[in-house]
């Protein structure tokens, strides 16, 4: 099995996710006591987070190229950035090292049209639903990308960095993210992707119509299945 290399930390709840499916994914295809070889980076989020309001990516690029650099150094044979959100520096994480990148819209669209759907709706960060570096990497492989009106992408936004993030999982916000769900399907929506790695911890495919792409467990999977081809 090829050493996996997780760029972690943004936020830690969802770090620890990849880390159980990554093992429970490797034990599943392996067996017996087999687990995920993988080394980890965990950036501290809050500098991250400052970063990315103030709209420092160039820095914040910098940082998880860095990262990037100190797993290949620990024997880091494919590379992993644990959010969806930072795939806006993928390039940057790309060029610093020669590891592999398996990138997030890259392994959702594939589960995407694999189910065959073509138009989707999908939640995530304000910088996620709004910016063109992972709704366009998602056009790119033929998808029609739906975003909740400005009032929705708020309330979804502000559930990620002010609950999720730091553990908090209420009833009510459930409730607003069925409510932004469905207002996706009557658009046309054919499927939703959770498209931030703390999304998973809130809501699953009993809180929608639609079938849902957990982006978090079909990175794991991507990963260790590249892993151990």
């Amino acid at each position: 099995m090829r050493t996996i290399g997780l760029i972690g930390g943004m936020s830690w709840e969802s770090t620890a996710e990849y880390y159980r499916l990554l093992n429970e994914l490797t034990r599943e295809r392996l067996g017996g006591l087999h687990s995920a070889k993988c080394v980890l980076y965990s950036v501290d989020f809050a500098e991250i987070e400052r970063l990315q309001t103030a709209g420092r990516w160039d820095e914040a690029g910098e940082a998880l190229a860095g990262a990037a650099r100190s797993l290949a150094a620990a024997g880091a044979e494919l590379l992993l950035i644990c959010t969806n959100t930072m795939h806006k520096v993928a390039d940057r994480v790309e060029a610093a090292v020669d590891v592999p990148l398996l990138h997030l819209a890259d392994t959702t669209a594939g589960a995407v049209r694999a189910a065959g759907l073509h138009r989707i709706g999908l939640l995530g960060t304000a910088f996620t639903m709004e910016q063109d570096f992972y709704r366009g990497r998602l056009a790119g492989h033929g998808l029609e990308v739906l975003v909740p009106d400005a009032a929705g992408r708020a309330e979804v936004h502000r559930v990620i960095y002010e609950e999720l993030c730091v553990g908090v999982v209420r009833e009510e916000s459930r409730a607003a993210y069925r409510e932004v769900i469905a207002g996706l399907v009557a658009r046309g929506a054919e499927g939703v992707v959770l498209g931030c790695t703390e999304i998973e911890l809130l809501v699953g495919p009993e809180d929608s119509p639609v079938p849902v792409f957990p982006t978090t467990r079909l990175h794991a999977e991507a990963a260790v299945a590249a892993a151990l081809a």
